[in-house]
């Protein structure tokens, strides 16, 4: 089964996410669970626990079509221990939000070493992060996306995600969040059927399909291995339909979070639609 959906806003109290994914037709969705330009945030009061699993329950939701994303101010590859530090409390706490409110995962771009300490050493700190804060908390899997390798960003090689998840302790509870948009630029052809068998064959060699928990759906503005993490509505950019309708029809991206990042809200419930025609639901 397809679970398809945008990321949403949750502006003016978490609940309202599922609000918002309802009134697009979404049968999944993304969200942050608080702002995502601040280090910490309040603590999430028992009422505001309560409001959102019972919207959750009476929408029909389960944790497992939810993908929340974390902060963007972290970086848990920080060269400087000061910036570490500051990053890893923030995790943890994105971590601790999403067990409290019954989330079983949390998406996060992995880190960059800022050109200050070299990318295997940034990536062990990545890895060394993820295995301090599933000691902390319980419940929920820290999903690693792929980036578009922009400045010092990791994470663009499949091999990256490889060798962080090969250093997790717990394998259990470490996955993967793939953007379509981001493994474009980052160089794995989409474009065509047999470009989409070539880099999930690959992604499937390195990285493992039993570690996929999510995906992003966006196409991308700038050509194949710009290293430019630029997004655009679905089938207007550079990988076109056919990538998309390859996803909805391969029952290896079933029973997980497909989410639009697309930049045209006002496109979300149409691009929802097409999807889901792909897909036969």
């Amino acid at each position: 089964m397809k679970y398809i959906g945008a990321h949403v806003s949750a502006s003016g109290g978490i609940e309202n996410a599922i609000k918002n994914a309802q009134s697009i037709g979404a049968t999944a969705f993304a969200l942050f669970t608080k702002n995502q330009r601040q280090w910490l945030a309040p603590q999430l009061s028992d009422e505001q626990i309560a409001t959102f699993k019972r919207a959750m329950a009476e929408a029909g939701y389960a944790a497992s079509v939810v993908l929340p994303h974390d902060s963007y101010l972290i970086n848990l590859g920080h060269p400087d221990s000061e910036g570490l530090n500051k990053s890893r409390e923030s995790f943890f706490e994105e971590m601790h939000r999403c067990e409290l409110l019954g989330l079983d995962r949390l998406n996060f771009h992995p880190g960059s070493h800022l050109k200050q300490i070299s990318a295997e050493e940034s990536l062990e700190r990545i890895a060394e992060s993820i295995n301090m804060a599933l000691e902390r908390t319980s419940g929920v899997t820290a999903v690693i996306e792929n980036t578009a390798g922009q400045g010092s960003n990791l994470g663009y090689r499949f091999e990256h995600l490889a060798y962080i998840i090969e250093r997790v302790e717990d394998k259990s509870r470490v996955g993967v969040c793939l953007d379509t948009c981001h493994s474009f630029a980052a160089g794995y052809d989409l474009r065509t059927k047999e470009a989409c068998d070539a880099t999930f064959e690959a992604f499937e060699h390195i990285v493992g399909f039993k570690y996929l928990r999510g995906m992003h759906l966006n196409d991308a503005m700038r050509p194949l291995g710009s290293r430019v993490d630029r997004h655009s509505p679905l089938g207007e950019g550079e990988i076109g339909w056919e990538c998309f309708r390859y996803i909805m029809q391969d029952s290896r991206f079933d029973n997980i979070p497909l989410i639009l990042e697309t930049p045209n809200e006002a496109l979300w419930s149409e691009e929802i639609a097409k999807l889901k025609g792909f897909a036969n639901i």
